[in-house]
């Protein structure tokens, strides 16, 4: 493919179909066929009552997509446990009724080649698969696997791996990019997500997308595939950013920023990185293709220690929330867009409803407040930081009591237990800053203050925002204060990230208007 980053590239879009009937079998194949999905794949080991030469050959009649027929033994995760000898005549009469692909174990695929004589009588494409249990090997034992599998006769090749650690994934993108033949290859669990994401970039021939109620962990769900990730459109050029964060399941930030990117026409692609070891990352994700990083819980301070070069600002409030590899020396540099996110939508907020105490020669209508802090975590540092900067006087409230005195000091501020918090009563007009996970799905129904004092405040703050309108909001709300979500932070620290990912202007209407409906 090309270097536009709007051509369809060749990789495939598979659904498994793992219905018990063969009834709901094609009933599945229409459904998700209308969803967008490329291919199924037929799990024949779990239809009930199974007749091989009937419903075979109902499965493959008028099927509406390409299939890959899987008849899994129980020795393999499958749930077949008959004769072996009888499953593999089940897969070569699949042969026979042409079907588009059969997916055969490595251990067994030389025995089955021969018998089915399938180079010189079917249209049929072999896939022989392996499954490696436990550490994911070294690369050049994969290599060596994948050399095994090929002399085994595979028209295309089947690689499933553990991922213990997302760096593991390295490897198999290593194999995507070199291996001559077809390859189907990804890792499994959270951390092991990204094999999927980024399959298309480096030259996979097939990608899961998971359906239904229950998320399959380390499958991206067919929906998210056609909607955010779009993968037909990526290519080797492709610049990767993404979140790293532990853990990643809750962030939005792929359904913000892949669609801006493509907006605005820039070849990149936004995923989530379940990142375990913050060093081992970065060292092994090193080349130019991983250009940029959002950072997220727990590790916005911790990240500070692996950046080449910190901005001032990030510098001084000890915490980086974005980090780009810069493209002429490849050095990371940090930087943190929360601090101005969530300072500037609490003063529009105060400013929107007159509250800037009538004075044009203040800065800030934060000037002189009272401005209270619960959380002294990155996203509490940024906050208190852009207090400071205003000219609030700062009260920080911390379940670590000496991170808390330390964040005070260097604002200026004083520090309290969080247990203190309860009992606390704010001046007239104060500003309450929740920077904590307190009311954080699927928690929803705590709030970090008494509920008694949220009449007291002007405006309250929540840098939560999943939900959207947390518990702390409707109360404070329902008591009369301004309330800002953390959707609002969470929209312009992501129009910053969006400047410094692509050195281009974030085009704010479009990217409010993706907030506004997907949130």
């Amino acid at each position: 493919m090309g270097s536009d980053g709007m051509l369809r590239n060749q990789t495939m879009i598979c659904v498994r179909l793992m219905s018990k009937s063969i009834e709901q079998m094609i009933t599945e194949m229409g459904r998700v066929k209308s969803d967008g999905a490329d291919i199924v794949e037929i799990r024949l080991d779990c239809i009930k009552n199974f007749r091989p030469q009937e419903d075979l050959q109902i499965l493959l009649r008028d099927r509406p997509l390409p299939v890959i027929i899987i008849y899994r033994p129980k020795s393999e995760g499958g749930e077949y446990e008959g004769d072996e000898n009888k499953r593999l005549e089940v897969l070569r009469l699949a042969v026979e009724l042409g079907a588009d692909y059969i997916e055969i174990e490595f251990k067994v695929a030389s025995e089955f080649m021969v018998d089915a004589n399938l180079n010189k009588s079917s249209d049929s494409e072999i896939i022989v698969s392996c499954r490696v249990v436990g550490e994911t090997p070294s690369g050049e034992d994969l290599s060596h696997l994948v050399a095994r599998m090929k002399s085994a006769g595979a028209d295309i090749i089947k690689l499933v791996t553990d991922a213990t650690d997302i760096t593991d994934v390295a490897r198999i993108f290593h194999l995507l990019s070199h291996c001559q033949v077809p390859l189907i290859a990804y890792s499994e669990g959270d951390q092991g997500l990204i094999s999927q994401l980024l399959c298309p970039k480096f030259g996979g021939f097939l990608i899961y997308g998971s359906t239904g109620s229950n998320p399959i962990p380390g499958l991206p769900t067919l929906h998210s595939l056609k909607q955010a990730y779009k993968p037909e459109i990526l290519n080797s050029d492709t610049k990767v950013f993404g979140l790293i964060s532990k853990p990643v399941g809750h962030s939005k930030g792929p359904i913000l920023h892949n669609p801006t990117f493509r907006h605005v026409g820039y070849n990149g692609i936004y995923v989530p990185m379940h990142v375990d070891d913050l060093k081992k990352f970065f060292k092994v994700y090193s080349c130019q293709d991983f250009a940029g990083f959002s950072v997220g819980f727990p590790y916005k301070e911790a990240v500070t220690v692996c950046c080449d070069e910190i901005h001032p600002l990030a510098k001084s409030i000890g915490a980086v929330n974005t980090i780009i590899k810069r493209p002429s020396d490849g050095k990371l540099v940090g930087y943190n867009t929360d601090c101005e996110a969530s300072i500037t939508a609490i003063e529009d907020a105060l400013r929107a409803r007159g509250c800037a105490n009538g004075e044009a020669s203040l800065p800030s209508p934060l000037n002189g407040k009272q401005f209270v802090l619960a959380g002294a975590g990155g996203a509490g540092r940024a906050l208190a930081f852009g207090a400071r900067s205003r000219l609030a006087r700062i009260i920080i409230f911390d379940i670590d009591y000496e991170r808390a005195k330390s964040l005070a000091l260097s604002v200026s501020g004083e520090a309290h237990p969080f247990e203190d918090i309860v009992n606390f009563r704010p001046e007239k007009g104060a500003i309450l800053a929740n920077a904590t996970p307190v009311g954080m799905h699927p928690n929803t129904d705590r709030i970090p203050v008494a509920a008694e004092t949220l009449g007291v405040y002007q405006l309250v703050f929540d840098s939560v925002y999943t939900p959207r309108n947390t518990r702390l909001l409707k109360e404070a709300e329902a008591a009369g204060a301004i309330v800002v979500s953390g959707v609002e932070m969470f929209l312009r620290q992501a129009m910053g990230q969006f400047n410094l990912f692509t050195g281009g202007e974030a085009p704010e209407d479009f990217m409010r208007e993706i907030v506004l409906a997907k949130f």
